[in-house]
């Protein structure tokens, strides 16, 4: 309550001064709607040059604003990756929140909270923070995203598509808008997250198994797998006809040009070695910002790093909100820079490198413990340094690999891990790993070719690895200061996961389909 009043004091103050709060009358504070597909991957998005899955309304964003070539998200799994993007935080920076299904730390404000304390009209649809307990503020649940606005539906085309009509609820959520108070807005998609309904993309999409160009080198390249990226596919294409309609009515309603839309994905799409691992796919983003009234020069593409943790602070600079007031520090830097410039430059100071890491994301080791995970990105390549390869990096085999869902690719790759030529496929998504690796993400994007070892790769490996421990201590993250089992201690935030592997094997729990196939399971 003391924290409230003092910065309704500094409002109160800063206007009657004439500072930056005061001046809001004479520079209107822009929109901000934030749109945030489910399991989406870099590059499927047609304004990359995917041309076997159509977003029109993504390359319009685009097109009429900013192109990101390399955005990441620093942790790749739903929760985590949330968490960074509203706090404006690494994850390893976050306790709890580092990991999957947490309890939300009461002492972090998140950027719409922020944005609500000092006069935006904000709300959300569809998925907000997820999935976790957000926890309570004045006895009530917090809202880390907004005021829910969920009530419009609508008959979608496949069963396992959300029913919540996204814009329909965004209309409502506009009318609701106080007449002089600008708005911020998150769009959570639930798609294209599984589970999906099989053939989809083919039957309901009209899509052909042979327009995909390129099967990732780290799945077998067979009917079922093209069938279940085409149903992926038709997913992301629902996404972004729903962002279409969003658009449509930011337009009509004249807020469109003082509207900063964001447009990204919290996590690779889920198939193996994808979700929830720490490699190119896994956490490479695809991102385009439009800002009519803001940015200088549209229609460019940037190639400079880009992180989760950018997002925050942008928004908290244009709602002209002072983070030191009533948000903790961001680690993230602001792309105001990066909108305003009014030159198509090529480079911008300290963008040269972004970090990634995991801790736990799911269910199923012993003592629910998770898979540590570092990385940099820097000079083309990819380090990351496993701190506990001894464990299974997507969950134990006896209780399905459940860190990865469960899909016609992962099913395949299990039941045919024993089959000569097929092993490989197995390895690269479920096995062991070794304490550190090293891979050139511009010759070998799918992370396949570890150079550790390897004849001139030691000094790049070095000079990565002690670029990340100098950023991770820097920012204070307990893993490399010899506390990371901190993160395992945390407690999930719902019954059923707590120490569950134990329970498991104990009385044969069984886990719903929805989440993994029955054929996942392996005898221990």
């Amino acid at each position: 309550m003391k924290a409230r009043l003092f910065f309704i004091g500094i409002v109160l103050t800063t206007i009657a001064c004439g500072s930056p709060q005061g001046e809001r009358a004479e520079s209107k504070r822009p929109n901000i709607l934030f749109v945030l597909a489910d399991d989406a991957s870099y590059p499927h998005m047609s304004a990359y040059g995917c041309d076997w899955i159509h977003t029109p309304a993504f390359d319009r964003v685009a097109q009429e604003g900013i192109l990101f070539n390399r955005a990441y998200t620093p942790n790749a799994k739903c929760s985590p990756s949330r968490s960074c993007v509203l706090t404006g935080r690494n994850s390893w920076k976050l306790e709890e929140a580092a990991n999957h299904s947490p309890n939300f730390p009461k002492k972090f404000t998140t950027y719409p909270e922020a944005l609500k304390m000092s006069g935006y009209h904000v709300g959300y649809t569809g998925k907000g923070w997820a999935p976790g307990n957000p926890g309570t503020k004045d006895g009530k649940p917090r809202m880390l995203t907004g005021d829910y606005y969920g009530a419009h539906k609508l008959t979608p085309p496949t069963p396992f598509i959300s029913d919540e009509d996204y814009s329909a609820n965004f209309q409502a959520f506009l009318e609701a808008k106080p007449e002089d108070s600008p708005f911020c807005f998150w769009m959570g998609s639930k798609e294209p997250h599984r589970r999906y309904e099989f053939k989809s993309g083919i039957e309901k999409g009209g899509k052909s198994i042979d327009s995909i160009t390129e099967v990732p080198g780290f799945w077998p390249d067979v009917d079922s797998v093209r069938v279940d990226m085409l149903d992926y596919a038709f997913e992301v294409e629902y996404f972004d006809n729903q962002l279409e309609k969003v658009l449509a009515i930011l337009e009509e309603a004249g807020e469109l040009d003082n509207t900063i839309v964001v447009v990204t994905s919290d996590n690779g799409m889920p198939f193996p070695r994808v979700k929830g691992s720490t490699y190119e796919m896994s956490n490479h983003m695809p991102l385009a910002i439009m800002w009519k009234d803001g940015i200088k020069v549209a229609n460019r593409k940037v190639n400079d790093f880009i992180s989760f943790i950018d997002f925050a602070p942008t928004f908290l600079e244009l709602a002209q909100v002072s983070q030191k007031d009533i948000i903790q520090p961001t680690t993230g830097k602001s792309l105001v820079p990066i909108l305003h410039s009014k030159e198509d430059k090529e480079h911008y100071p300290h963008r040269d490198f972004v970090l990634l890491g995991k801790e736990r994301h799911d269910v199923g080791r012993p003592n629910d413990q998770g898979y540590p995970v570092r990385g940099i990105i820097k000079n083309d390549h990819l380090f990351l340094i496993n701190f506990k390869p001894e464990r299974w990096p997507h969950g134990n085999p006896e209780t399905g690999y459940l860190t990865t869902d469960g899909s016609p690719t992962k099913t395949f790759i299990l039941n045919h891990k024993n089959v000569s030529g097929h092993e490989k496929f197995f390895q690269w998504s479920f096995g062991l790993r070794p304490l550190e690796e090293l891979y050139n993400i511009k010759d070998d994007p799918f992370c396949i070719n570890n150079l550790i070892g390897s004849e001139g790769s030691d000094k790049m490996a070095r000079l990565l690895k002690e670029a990340l421990f100098r950023k991770l201590k820097e920012q204070e993250d307990p893993r490399v200061f010899g506390k990371g089992d901190i993160f395992d201690n945390y407690q999930y935030s719902a019954d059923e996961h707590r120490g569950f592997y134990e329970r498991y094997l104990k009385n044969g729990e069984e886990i719903e389909t929805v989440w993994v196939n029955e054929s996942d399971f392996e005898e221990k």
